[in-house]
């Protein structure tokens, strides 16, 4: 149970299959109680689709990147994203800061506060449609630091069909991910 300054109760099932629950601090434990209570069978089915996922995964044969490898992509990336971001930028009205290259174990990209954007080498693995979604999502978080209607808007100005390449990262991406070492 995490409480802070949020209006609303979010529950979130997690991939150890623990349960996260972020409540307002005004919120009293009996509330908590009701609302868990009343979503009951929605955490049930998340944790069964999460169980599911892991065996599937679990079953999958995937080979593993060499330190090799990995430096060529991270090395692809850094010609092809800091081109892409520029174009993006132009197209969107912000700027960023640095762009830096990693391999991430759990995501694609990130934006911080300062503008520095982060992209993981394992993009070039992906569509170049997909690497275009990441590039637009993180340069939309110049406007929007967040997740909000705003910020999909944004994201669905310079891609319409930006759903596609959420689709495709929620149903391949996994894959790639687990070529890391």
């Amino acid at each position: 149970m995490i409480r802070s300054n949020r209006k609303t109760v979010a529950i979130q099932v997690n991939s150890d299959l623990s349960v996260t629950v972020r409540a307002p601090r005004r919120a009293s434990q009996k509330d908590i109680e009701r609302i868990l209570k009343e979503k009951e069978a929605w955490i049930l089915k998340h944790v069964e689709q999460i169980r599911e996922k892991k065996a599937a995964y679990d079953a999958m044969e995937v080979e593993p990147l060499t330190n090799e490898e990995i430096h060529e992509l991270a090395d692809k990336a850094l010609k092809y994203i800091p081109e892409r971001a520029a174009y993006f930028a132009k197209l969107i009205g912000v700027d960023y800061g640095r762009i830096t290259i990693r391999n991430q174990k759990s995501r694609w990209g990130s934006c911080s506060s300062k503008g520095n954007l982060n992209f993981n080498c394992l993009l070039m693995l992906t569509p170049v449609e997909v690497i275009d979604y990441v590039v637009v999502h993180e340069l939309c978080h110049r406007k929007e630091m967040n997740h909000s209607k705003a910020f999909w808007s944004e994201v669905e100005k310079v891609l319409p069909d930006y759903k596609n390449s959420v689709k495709w990262l929620k149903e391949e991406g996994s894959k790639i991910m687990r070529r890391q070492r």
